[in-house]
């Protein structure tokens, strides 16, 4: 069981100088979370059980064109890695389908997907990382415009030391499609706007990022619940959630000396199956 109290740690810890040259990508120039086609994809694996089978319907039910077809399959490339891939501490990919059906809206179905994108991709997990820090330690707005996003993304190293060496032009695609994956979250709210706020996380999302939580950090979860502040759950709002999560049968709720102890009653995900 996990012990949420006022002494929890307020951050996640730094990931800098962490990942070698070959583990960072540019993949988010190319596609954002794109919920319609994670989701069209989810469904298809749900009832194929088969990625091969999965890549085959992709293909064969898009025009083929030549520009068309390039394109498909660069999209297919990043979204089916990150449902494939993704750890253990996220839904399986045969369960997503199921998970999404239980959505209210396509924001909760994009927070949930936003996990896999930070679970695959280690640069938006660095950015994310930094974000969090200086939302949770130091207090500082959310500021998402291209000079908040190179302050990031110039404290960057390699493993080695060495820093990104991307052109202007890639690099501003990028910021363009990070900035896309926080309005899709809710973080930001207007086309025009490049201020961030925590979003409202729905019941869903709250169950995922709850589970992750759990699965990465085990007993201590509730000290820095790694799912919640990715989604940019300040501290005070954590209370909230817990008593939002202790609300759902899967969950198990107990008190102990004025605190919420919380843990998953069975398999942390195996609410997505009933």
């Amino acid at each position: 069981m996990v012990l949420l109290s006022d002494g929890g740690l307020e951050s996640v810890p730094t990931i800098k100088s962490t990942f070698s040259q070959d583990q960072i990508s540019m993949d988010l120039t190319m596609c954002g979370l794109l919920v319609e086609e994670s989701e069209e994809m989810a469904g298809l694996y749900k009832e194929k059980s088969s990625w091969n089978k999965v890549e085959e319907i992709w293909f064969g039910e898009r025009m083929d064109d030549r520009s068309t077809r390039d394109s498909s399959r660069k999209v297919y490339r990043i979204l089916s890695s990150r449902l494939k891939s993704a750890s253990s501490s996220l839904p399986h990919a045969s369960v997503l389908a199921d998970i999404f059906d239980r959505c209210d809206t396509v924001r909760d179905k994009a927070q949930i997907l936003y996990l896999y994108l930070i679970d695959s991709d280690p640069l938006v997990k660095y950015t994310v990382h930094e974000y969090v820090r200086i939302l949770l330690e130091e207090g500082k707005d959310l500021d998402f415009s291209d000079e908040g996003l190179e302050r990031v993304l110039q404290d960057f190293s390699y493993a080695d030391g060495s820093g990104l060496e991307y052109s202007d032009s890639t690099l501003y695609r990028w910021k363009q499609g990070f900035r896309s994956v926080m309005r899709d979250i809710g973080c930001i709210e207007s086309e025009r706007s490049t201020d961030g706020e925590p979003p409202v996380v729905g019941d869903v999302p709250l169950l995922v990022s709850s589970g992750y939580s759990w699965e990465e950090e085990g007993d201590s979860w509730a000290e820095s619940p790694v799912g919640w502040q990715y989604l940019f759950q300040p501290q005070k709002y954590w209370e909230k959630l817990a008593g939002r999560l202790a609300d759902f049968d899967n969950w198990e709720a107990n008190e102990f000396q004025g605190s919420l102890r919380l843990k998953p009653t069975e398999s942390t995900y195996a609410w997505a199956k009933e």
